[in-house]
């Protein structure tokens, strides 16, 4: 670690600099779900593909219905029943109408759908015994049915291409697939897609001191919470995330268990032992994992101006030149600095053309001066009022306060040349929910 001090900027800078989107895959729908398209879809057939009900009722001509009422109903002959996925139709003539089940198609002849509703349900009284199923219809004329209200051209019709039509661009590249663009998918008739996969995160959490949630603590013991709250990051912004738990302070473990995750991990996250006098562990365990002879190899750790999450690492390892990001430990500096550098590695591999968090401007609620250090730009935690453009400090500035940061939506931001925020005063903030 040398003694110059990096900006946030151009640390992030580096980062992205050094991650590429991942080779895109053709996958099936179910497996694309979260994957950002590469590749223009066209639809290749009309939604809906025919002429369809919008209704259970009956398929009538509209003249044949003109004019009816409660008192003067019309009087139609049922020919036959029309259900969802039939084949071949029965035509519906003057003084005719058959029977339709919701999604059935229209069928020839027939101009409107008239609900079960608007009618006494069809001979055998009631609607339930009216629309019963073609099997138990007689053959021939079904019966009659007596409709009391009059219906236009085309009502409860769903028209063919009404959705979209065939050549229509159904999704375009750069989409993220989420349940209603996979079942547009589906509904086209496409059973795999292009997409550039979701990047597999790899998170590993370092320290002896660190206890797994349910065991017992000893003296001196902690919680991991960081691999869960890292791990829970990842899959927000839209990666495949693998926990490890903690490793302790021993090179030679932690470089055994970083080079056993290297197979699955497109982007490795370590949390933990990066400050100045607790950092070698860590860095002669990375450093010997990575190729620090070849271009691109090795982990450089830096001091950042920034508070918190000051001491920070990156670099590559591996064979493949795995991109890896070494975070701080204390909880609230571990998260800013995913937030901050992690996520947008992440939303970079997925190949999204925005990968930061929306920012915007608000007024400072508090009940004094916020105050901070020289030459460093610090990052609070707040609840962001959005209807009042207005932003509440929570908790203090310790980066042991994970209390405070459950309670937060946003990072309140102060530059590196503010030492002091008024009350009142617009400041940025990071929108995190």
């Amino acid at each position: 670690m040398s003694n110059t001090i990096w900006s946030v900027d151009e640390h992030l800078e580096d980062v992205l600099a050094a991650v590429e989107p991942l080779e895109p895959i053709e996958l099936q729908l179910p497996d694309a779900q979260g994957c950002v398209l590469v590749e223009d879809v066209t639809v290749p057939l009309a939604l809906p593909p025919f002429d369809n009900s919008s209704m259970d009722g009956y398929a009538v001509r509209v003249a044949d219905v003109a004019g009816a009422s409660e008192e003067f109903p019309a009087v139609l002959t049922v020919i036959g029943d029309v259900a969802a996925g039939s084949g071949e139709l029965p035509s519906v003539g003057p003084g005719e109408a058959a029977r339709i089940m919701t999604g059935a198609p229209l069928p020839p002849g027939a101009e409107a759908v008239v609900p079960v509703e608007w009618t006494d349900g069809g001979t055998g009284g009631g609607a339930a015994t009216g629309m019963r199923a073609a099997s138990d219809a007689p053959e021939g004329a079904s019966g009659e049915v007596r409709v009391h209200r009059p219906a236009e051209a085309r009502a409860h019709v769903r028209a063919r291409g009404s959705d979209v039509q065939a050549g229509d661009l159904a999704l375009a590249a750069g989409t993220v697939l989420g349940p209603p663009q996979i079942g547009l998918l589906a509904a086209i008739g496409r059973g795999t897609v292009k997409v550039r996969p979701r990047p597999r995160v790899v998170v590993v959490s370092t320290g002896s001191e660190l206890v797994q949630p349910g065991e017992k603590l000893g003296e001196g013991q902690i919680y991991d919470s960081n691999s869960f709250a890292l791990a829970a990051a990842a899959r927000d912004a839209g990666a495949i995330a693998y926990r490890v738990g903690a490793v302790t302070d021993d090179a030679e473990t932690l470089r055994a268990t970083v080079e056993d995750q290297l197979i699955r991990a497109d982007l490795l996250v370590t949390t933990g032992g990066v400050s100045v006098g607790a950092y070698d562990v860590v860095k002669e365990a990375l450093s010997s994992v990575g190729d620090e002879d070849e271009p691109g190899g090795g982990i450089d750790f830096r001091k950042l101006a920034m508070q918190p999450g000051k001491p920070q690492g990156f670099g590559s390892i591996g064979p493949d030149h795995t991109p890896l990001l070494a975070l701080p430990g204390n909880p609230v500096s571990s998260y800013v600095s995913f937030e901050l550098f992690v996520r947008p590695a992440i939303r970079t591999l997925m190949g999204l053309p925005d990968v930061h968090r929306p920012r915007a401007r608000a007024a400072l609620r508090a009940d004094k001066a916020l105050t901070s250090p020289a030459a460093r730009r610090q990052f609070l935690r707040g609840t962001y009022d959005e209807g009042a453009s207005a932003v509440t400090p929570v908790g203090g500035s310790g980066s042991h306060l994970i209390a405070a940061l459950a309670q937060a939506d946003c990072l309140i931001v102060i530059p590196e040349d503010v030492t002091s925020v008024e009350p009142g005063s617009e400041v940025e903030v990071v929108l995190l929910g």
